[in-house]
């Protein structure tokens, strides 16, 4: 059963994880590099360092998940996109199962525990606890994968009372976010440069 957003449906049988990386996949060839990562990043808004820091943390942190059976690691740090549910880490929100598949009652879940101040989203405290709350005991490289996702997302798509909404959440889990967000900023670009001409 698909759960609706203002971005699109997402269907609860597809892997829906691989949609989440697609976009980052620059030349849609099934294996995302780290100068993707990056123009992916710059893509949606973020800035140079953020853009390269990511790049470097999510491709030398995922790639060797992603690639079973290479004995020998790829020094390019290529994350293949049809593995990527192998890279699912730890004290995670449990949004996408073991196959990459979104489990709409994980998503609601965050919402009904977490979100107090407004239903329809996180506050920044309110975040921070659900971070906390989804900490597995010794899982530090989950603690820190969740910790930097989840404030990187509340970075670029918190509204301007800092409520990070449930919409641009369920947007970031089926990637549709990501395009909208380069839209935006494509759309921004063009009319900043129609005012400059004139």
């Amino acid at each position: 059963m698909p759960v609706e957003s203002a971005f699109k449906a997402i269907e609860s049988d597809e892997n829906v994880l691989q949609k989440h990386v697609a976009f980052f996949d620059r030349n849609n060839d099934g294996v995302i590099y780290p100068w993707e990562t990056f123009q992916g990043f710059r893509a949606i808004g973020s800035g140079i360092l953020l853009s390269s820091v990511a790049a470097l943390f999510i491709n030398m942190g995922l790639s060797g998940k992603t690639r079973p059976g290479k004995k020998f690691p790829n020094l390019l740090f290529p994350i293949e996109i049809q593995n990527i549910n192998m890279a699912k880490h730890g004290s995670d929100s449990g949004v996408y199962d073991t196959h990459g598949r979104f489990v709409p009652s994980k998503f609601e879940e965050i919402f009904e525990k977490y979100a107090r101040t407004n239903s329809d989203g996180l506050t920044a405290d309110e975040l921070k606890e659900f971070i906390k709350g989804n900490r597995e005991p010794k899982g530090y490289g989950g603690w820190i994968g969740g910790f930097t996702e989840w404030k990187i997302l509340y970075y670029l798509g918190k509204d301007e009372k800092g409520l990070l909404k449930k919409d641009v959440v369920r947007g970031v889990y089926d990637g549709s976010l990501f395009h909208k967000m380069e839209e935006e900023k494509e759309k921004a670009k063009a009319s900043k440069k129609k005012h400059i001409d004139k």
